[in-house]
């Protein structure tokens, strides 16, 4: 990472941590009026913040996600692609899925505009 970089990837290690911290507030606090987020464990997607809450409210009242970012990836047009380590639990504790997942984002403003779950292709 060159130094250009560090603000936007300080901001993608705040979302990650408010999420698994669960403060809806100030992970929306980091994107843009019109982010569009994937429904990862629905499909689709949802777009702007307030159905990005409800998403994540329906969601951790079901499963249990820790996401931690391992490694960060420039790409082209300023896209970021994430190596995630996700942690997935049943509400009673049992793993469900522990796997390394792609999340790619966009940024525009210096905020989150859109994230892409794909998969890592590190050889």
């Amino acid at each position: 990472m060159s130094d250009q970089r560090a603000p936007e990837i300080e901001l993608l290690r705040a979302a990650y941590a408010a999420f698994n911290a669960r403060d809806i507030d100030a992970a929306l606090a980091l994107m843009t009026p019109d982010v569009v987020w994937p429904r990862a464990f629905k499909g689709g997607f949802v777009r702007g913040p307030e159905e990005v809450r409800a998403y994540w409210t329906e969601q951790w009242s079901e499963i249990d996600p820790h996401v931690e970012p391992q490694t960060f990836y420039l790409e082209e047009g300023g896209r970021i692609l994430v190596d995630v380590h996700q942690v997935v639990r049943d509400l009673a504790g049992a793993v469900l899925a522990d796997e390394h997942v792609g999340h790619r984002f966009t940024l525009e403003h210096g905020l989150i505009h859109a994230m892409e779950v794909c998969s890592l292709t590190r050889h």
